[in-house]
Protein backbone atom coordinates (compact mmCIF):
# COMPACT_ATOMS: atom_id res chain seq x y z
CA UNK A 1 0.00 0.00 0.00
CA UNK A 2 1.46 3.65 -0.61
CA UNK A 3 0.50 6.53 1.43
CA UNK A 4 0.19 9.78 -0.41
CA UNK A 5 0.68 13.20 1.77
CA UNK A 6 -1.14 16.34 0.22
CA UNK A 7 -3.05 14.69 -2.15
CA UNK A 8 -5.53 16.91 -3.20
CA UNK A 9 -2.81 19.08 -4.44
CA UNK A 10 -1.40 19.82 -7.69
CA UNK A 11 0.79 16.79 -7.85
CA UNK A 12 -0.69 15.01 -5.18
CA UNK A 13 -3.78 14.57 -7.07
CA UNK A 14 -2.30 13.62 -10.26
CA UNK A 15 0.31 10.83 -8.88
CA UNK A 16 -2.83 9.11 -7.25
CA UNK A 17 -4.87 9.26 -10.17
CA UNK A 18 -1.22 7.11 -11.72
CA UNK A 19 -0.88 4.88 -8.84
CA UNK A 20 -4.86 4.00 -8.79
CA UNK A 21 -4.58 3.43 -12.81
CA UNK A 22 -1.41 1.23 -12.26
CA UNK A 23 -3.81 -0.91 -9.77
CA UNK A 24 -1.93 0.27 -6.70
CA UNK A 25 -3.79 0.19 -3.47
CA UNK A 26 -3.75 3.75 -2.34
CA UNK A 27 -4.45 6.19 0.84
CA UNK A 28 -4.57 9.54 0.12
CA UNK A 29 -3.84 12.08 2.43
CA UNK A 30 -4.97 16.07 2.89
CA UNK A 31 -6.79 18.14 5.59
CA UNK A 32 -9.48 18.51 3.02
CA UNK A 33 -9.80 15.19 1.01
CA UNK A 34 -13.10 13.57 0.22
CA UNK A 35 -14.87 11.07 -2.29
CA UNK A 36 -15.36 13.33 -4.65
CA UNK A 37 -11.51 14.54 -4.45
CA UNK A 38 -9.98 11.18 -5.17
CA UNK A 39 -10.19 8.47 -7.36
CA UNK A 40 -13.36 5.35 -6.93
CA UNK A 41 -11.59 2.90 -5.05
CA UNK A 42 -8.77 4.55 -3.38
CA UNK A 43 -9.28 5.25 0.87
CA UNK A 44 -8.36 8.44 1.85
CA UNK A 45 -8.04 9.89 5.31
CA UNK A 46 -7.96 13.26 6.52
CA UNK A 47 -4.93 14.08 8.62
CA UNK A 48 -3.01 17.41 10.28
CA UNK A 49 0.45 16.60 9.38
CA UNK A 50 1.48 18.66 12.65
CA UNK A 51 0.58 15.56 14.47
CA UNK A 52 2.53 12.70 13.85
CA UNK A 53 0.94 10.19 15.68
CA UNK A 54 -2.73 10.86 13.97
CA UNK A 55 -0.74 9.18 10.95
CA UNK A 56 -0.16 5.74 13.06
CA UNK A 57 -3.58 4.72 11.65
CA UNK A 58 -2.38 5.33 7.85
CA UNK A 59 1.06 3.86 7.69
CA UNK A 60 0.42 0.54 9.51
CA UNK A 61 0.46 -1.77 6.82
CA UNK A 62 2.03 0.57 4.33
CA UNK A 63 4.93 0.03 1.64
CA UNK A 64 5.81 3.54 0.84
CA UNK A 65 5.17 7.05 0.87
CA UNK A 66 5.12 10.05 -1.00
CA UNK A 67 6.26 12.81 1.32
CA UNK A 68 4.46 16.49 0.49
CA UNK A 69 2.43 18.43 2.75
CA UNK A 70 0.12 19.95 0.03
CA UNK A 71 1.34 23.61 1.15
CA UNK A 72 0.68 23.57 4.65
CA UNK A 73 4.25 23.51 5.34
CA UNK A 74 3.56 21.29 8.58
CA UNK A 75 6.00 18.70 7.86
CA UNK A 76 8.39 20.36 6.70
CA UNK A 77 9.72 22.06 9.99
CA UNK A 78 10.36 18.62 11.53
CA UNK A 79 9.89 15.59 9.51
CA UNK A 80 11.44 13.67 11.91
CA UNK A 81 8.38 12.41 13.73
CA UNK A 82 6.44 11.42 10.24
CA UNK A 83 9.56 9.65 9.24
CA UNK A 84 9.92 7.72 12.28
CA UNK A 85 5.64 7.11 12.22
CA UNK A 86 5.92 5.63 8.90
CA UNK A 87 9.01 3.29 9.81
CA UNK A 88 7.02 1.98 12.84
CA UNK A 89 4.40 0.93 10.06
CA UNK A 90 6.28 -0.89 7.85
CA UNK A 91 7.48 1.74 5.49
CA UNK A 92 10.25 1.23 3.56
CA UNK A 93 10.51 3.70 0.79
CA UNK A 94 10.11 7.29 0.66
CA UNK A 95 9.67 9.44 -1.93
CA UNK A 96 10.21 13.41 -0.88
CA UNK A 97 8.99 16.48 -3.09
CA UNK A 98 11.57 19.09 -2.41
CA UNK A 99 13.03 21.78 -4.46
CA UNK A 100 15.69 23.13 -7.34
CA UNK A 101 16.29 26.14 -5.26
CA UNK A 102 17.88 23.30 -2.73
CA UNK A 103 20.40 23.58 -4.90
CA UNK A 104 20.64 26.42 -6.62
CA UNK A 105 19.56 28.88 -3.97
CA UNK A 106 21.62 26.71 -0.98
CA UNK A 107 21.85 30.01 1.15
CA UNK A 108 18.07 30.90 1.14
CA UNK A 109 16.45 30.72 4.13
CA UNK A 110 13.38 29.49 2.17
CA UNK A 111 14.65 27.32 -0.27
CA UNK A 112 18.02 25.94 0.57
CA UNK A 113 18.60 25.99 4.17
CA UNK A 114 14.80 24.54 4.99
CA UNK A 115 15.12 21.87 2.20
CA UNK A 116 18.22 21.04 2.73
CA UNK A 117 17.70 19.81 6.45
CA UNK A 118 14.67 18.28 5.11
CA UNK A 119 16.52 16.71 2.54
CA UNK A 120 19.46 15.26 4.93
CA UNK A 121 16.71 13.90 7.32
CA UNK A 122 15.15 11.53 4.71
CA UNK A 123 18.59 10.61 3.73
CA UNK A 124 19.55 9.16 7.26
CA UNK A 125 15.95 7.92 7.60
CA UNK A 126 16.82 4.31 6.96
CA UNK A 127 14.56 3.71 4.41
CA UNK A 128 15.20 3.85 0.44
CA UNK A 129 14.54 7.38 -0.35
CA UNK A 130 13.93 9.14 -3.42
CA UNK A 131 14.40 13.29 -3.97
CA UNK A 132 12.45 15.15 -6.66
CA UNK A 133 13.53 18.36 -6.99
CA UNK A 134 11.60 20.68 -8.95
CA UNK A 135 11.59 24.01 -10.48
CA UNK A 136 8.76 26.11 -11.19
CA UNK A 137 5.31 24.59 -11.61
CA UNK A 138 2.68 25.22 -14.82
CA UNK A 139 -0.21 25.64 -12.43
CA UNK A 140 1.55 28.52 -11.16
CA UNK A 141 -0.16 30.37 -14.03
CA UNK A 142 -3.96 29.31 -11.94
CA UNK A 143 -3.00 32.84 -10.37
CA UNK A 144 -4.40 33.99 -13.30
CA UNK A 145 -7.31 32.27 -13.69
CA UNK A 146 -9.55 34.81 -12.12
CA UNK A 147 -8.25 38.36 -14.25
CA UNK A 148 -8.14 36.22 -17.50
CA UNK A 149 -11.87 34.94 -16.71
CA UNK A 150 -13.04 38.34 -16.28
CA UNK A 151 -11.10 40.48 -18.11
CA UNK A 152 -8.56 38.00 -20.04
CA UNK A 153 -5.46 39.72 -18.78
CA UNK A 154 -2.61 38.21 -16.90
CA UNK A 155 -0.12 40.61 -14.67
CA UNK A 156 3.42 39.16 -14.35
CA UNK A 157 6.83 40.95 -13.52
CA UNK A 158 10.13 39.82 -15.81
CA UNK A 159 7.85 39.16 -18.94
CA UNK A 160 10.65 38.13 -21.18
CA UNK A 161 12.95 35.99 -18.68
CA UNK A 162 12.14 32.37 -19.47
CA UNK A 163 12.49 29.23 -17.11
CA UNK A 164 11.52 25.65 -17.95
CA UNK A 165 8.39 25.31 -16.08
CA UNK A 166 7.12 21.73 -15.25
CA UNK A 167 3.51 19.99 -15.59
CA UNK A 168 2.83 18.79 -12.60
CA UNK A 169 1.30 15.74 -13.90
CA UNK A 170 5.20 15.20 -15.06
CA UNK A 171 6.11 15.06 -11.32
CA UNK A 172 3.24 12.79 -10.13
CA UNK A 173 4.24 10.42 -13.16
CA UNK A 174 7.90 10.24 -11.86
CA UNK A 175 6.89 10.04 -7.94
CA UNK A 176 4.91 7.19 -8.73
CA UNK A 177 7.63 5.46 -10.85
CA UNK A 178 10.02 6.04 -8.14
CA UNK A 179 7.25 4.47 -5.19
CA UNK A 180 6.45 1.57 -7.28
CA UNK A 181 9.47 0.65 -9.37
CA UNK A 182 13.39 -0.35 -8.29
CA UNK A 183 16.42 1.16 -9.29
CA UNK A 184 15.23 4.42 -8.35
CA UNK A 185 16.66 4.46 -4.48
CA UNK A 186 19.18 7.09 -3.81
CA UNK A 187 18.49 9.14 -6.62
CA UNK A 188 17.82 12.75 -6.72
CA UNK A 189 16.08 13.83 -9.73
CA UNK A 190 15.99 17.13 -11.39
CA UNK A 191 12.35 17.66 -12.96
CA UNK A 192 12.15 20.62 -15.31
CA UNK A 193 9.85 21.34 -18.85
CA UNK A 194 11.40 20.59 -22.21
CA UNK A 195 11.67 24.53 -23.07
CA UNK A 196 11.99 27.83 -21.25
CA UNK A 197 8.66 29.52 -21.18
CA UNK A 198 8.64 33.53 -20.03
CA UNK A 199 5.16 34.53 -18.61
CA UNK A 200 4.39 36.86 -22.13
CA UNK A 201 4.65 33.21 -23.95
CA UNK A 202 2.78 31.63 -20.93
CA UNK A 203 -0.25 34.19 -21.42
CA UNK A 204 -0.22 33.53 -25.05
CA UNK A 205 -0.74 29.74 -24.76
CA UNK A 206 -3.72 30.06 -22.39
CA UNK A 207 -5.29 32.66 -25.37
CA UNK A 208 -4.69 30.25 -27.71
CA UNK A 209 -6.15 27.29 -25.69
CA UNK A 210 -9.07 29.84 -25.31
CA UNK A 211 -9.57 30.54 -28.70
CA UNK A 212 -9.53 33.98 -28.08
CA UNK A 213 -6.00 36.71 -27.01
CA UNK A 214 -5.02 36.66 -23.38
CA UNK A 215 -3.25 40.70 -22.72
CA UNK A 216 -0.42 40.49 -20.69
CA UNK A 217 0.35 43.53 -18.68
CA UNK A 218 3.90 43.23 -17.30
CA UNK A 219 4.37 44.79 -13.43
CA UNK A 220 6.88 46.20 -11.63
CA UNK A 221 9.08 43.91 -9.07
CA UNK A 222 7.68 46.00 -6.61
CA UNK A 223 4.11 46.08 -7.66
CA UNK A 224 4.71 41.80 -7.76
CA UNK A 225 6.38 41.90 -4.40
CA UNK A 226 2.91 43.71 -2.92
CA UNK A 227 0.61 41.22 -4.74
CA UNK A 228 2.98 38.18 -3.41
CA UNK A 229 3.18 39.54 0.14
CA UNK A 230 -0.69 38.91 0.49
CA UNK A 231 -0.22 34.99 0.28
CA UNK A 232 3.34 34.30 1.15
CA UNK A 233 5.68 34.86 3.49
CA UNK A 234 8.51 37.83 2.78
CA UNK A 235 11.37 35.64 2.45
CA UNK A 236 10.05 33.34 -0.08
CA UNK A 237 8.51 36.36 -2.03
CA UNK A 238 12.27 37.62 -2.24
CA UNK A 239 13.84 34.84 -3.51
CA UNK A 240 10.57 33.60 -5.73
CA UNK A 241 11.43 37.21 -7.43
CA UNK A 242 14.88 36.84 -7.31
CA UNK A 243 14.63 33.39 -9.33
CA UNK A 244 11.80 34.46 -12.04
CA UNK A 245 13.69 37.88 -12.26
CA UNK A 246 17.44 36.82 -12.66
CA UNK A 247 17.75 33.01 -12.82
CA UNK A 248 20.95 31.49 -12.69
CA UNK A 249 22.26 29.35 -15.42
CA UNK A 250 21.28 26.26 -13.56
CA UNK A 251 18.03 27.24 -13.30
CA UNK A 252 17.30 27.79 -17.08
CA UNK A 253 18.98 24.28 -17.37
CA UNK A 254 16.79 21.79 -19.47
CA UNK A 255 16.72 18.62 -17.46
CA UNK A 256 16.78 15.10 -18.64
CA UNK A 257 15.47 13.50 -16.08
CA UNK A 258 11.89 13.47 -16.41
CA UNK A 259 12.39 11.77 -19.83
CA UNK A 260 15.08 8.99 -18.41
CA UNK A 261 12.70 7.98 -15.86
CA UNK A 262 9.41 8.49 -18.33
CA UNK A 263 10.85 7.33 -21.00
CA UNK A 264 9.19 10.32 -23.02
CA UNK A 265 10.07 14.17 -23.51
CA UNK A 266 8.11 16.54 -20.85
CA UNK A 267 4.78 18.02 -20.94
CA UNK A 268 4.78 21.48 -22.76
CA UNK A 269 3.15 24.67 -20.58
CA UNK A 270 0.80 24.94 -23.90
CA UNK A 271 -0.30 20.78 -23.40
CA UNK A 272 -0.88 21.84 -19.70
CA UNK A 273 -3.10 24.77 -20.73
CA UNK A 274 -4.88 22.83 -23.17
CA UNK A 275 -5.92 20.26 -20.47
CA UNK A 276 -6.80 22.98 -17.64
CA UNK A 277 -8.49 25.44 -20.30
CA UNK A 278 -11.97 24.93 -18.25
CA UNK A 279 -10.13 27.38 -15.23
CA UNK A 280 -9.99 30.33 -17.23
CA UNK A 281 -13.18 30.35 -19.35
Amino acid sequence: MIVVTGATGNVGRPLVQALAAAGEQVTAVSRGVSDAAVPEGVRHRQVDLASPESLRPVFDGADAVFLHDGGAGVHLLSPQGILDVAKAGGVRRVVLLSSQGVVTRPQSPSHGRMGRSIEDAIRQSGMDWTILRPGGFASNAFAWAETIRTRRTAAAPFGDTGLPWIDPADIGEVAAAALREDGHAGQAYELTGPALSTPRQRAEAIGDALGEPVRFIEQTRDEARAQMLQFMPEPVVETTLDIIGEPTPAEQRISPDVERVLGHTPRTFAEWAVRNVAAFR
